[in-house]
């Protein structure tokens, strides 16, 4: 995997950075720790510009956020209430809950959005509850790709620096990852078993 993205950052240059920043961002086969170090690297090396690495790795983590986004406003909160009232329990999603994660969304909008950018796990998933709190296209697109930008800014000089020797970002980046995993998996089962406990009573 990690020969076939060094072979497209290497062919298609600033494209391939933004496809592949694309991709991850609406399904991720390869995470961002993986590209952006390698754009950095082949920046390194001459290929392309560290400028344009990070302004393509900005832009298509903003096109991926925005497909999210755009979808989840399209569909709207109101049709996902009924299902929400129904499964919600399984996915701590009840009505209530949505009303609360769309008010916080509102208040903090700007500053969840910026940082969320910056979290493994989060950068994808926050795109999701902004389109259903409808956070104005303005703010969404220009906070995201702000927070993108810094993120795909630090990978991309990260592996400039380390020049071949990218791979220890990817390490050193690693264990974070698990563990805002972790919590993340943790706050889910927590919440689960919340939601039968006040069920059954």
């Amino acid at each position: 995997m990690i020969e076939w993205v060094t072979d497209l950052v290497a062919s298609a240059g600033p494209a391939g950075v933004m496809l592949l920043m694309f991709l991850e961002n609406v399904f991720p086969p390869i995470p961002s720790e993986v590209i952006m170090p390698l754009a950095g690297f082949a920046a390194a090396e001459g290929r392309m510009s560290l400028a344009a690495a990070i302004l393509a790795g900005g832009a298509g983590t903003l096109l991926g956020n925005g497909v999210w986004y755009e979808a989840a406003r399209a569909i709207g909160s109101a049709r996902l209430r009924p299902l929400a009232a129904r499964y919600g329990r399984w996915f701590g999603a009840s009505p209530a809950e949505m009303d609360r994660a769309e008010a916080t969304l509102r208040r903090y909008g700007p500053i969840a959005l910026f940082f969320g950018r910056l979290l493994p796990a989060v950068r994808t998933l926050i795109s999701v509850p902004a389109g259903l709190a409808r956070i104005p296209r303005p703010v969404f697109y220009l906070w995201s790709g702000l927070g993108g930008l810094l993120w795909t800014s630090l990978l991309a000089a990260a592996g400039y620096l380390l020049r071949d020797q990218y791979d220890q970002v990817e390490n050193a980046l690693e264990p974070f990852s698990y563990i805002v995993l972790g919590g993340v998996l943790g706050s889910y089962l927590w919440h689960l078993w919340r939601s039968r406990q006040r069920a059954r009573g």
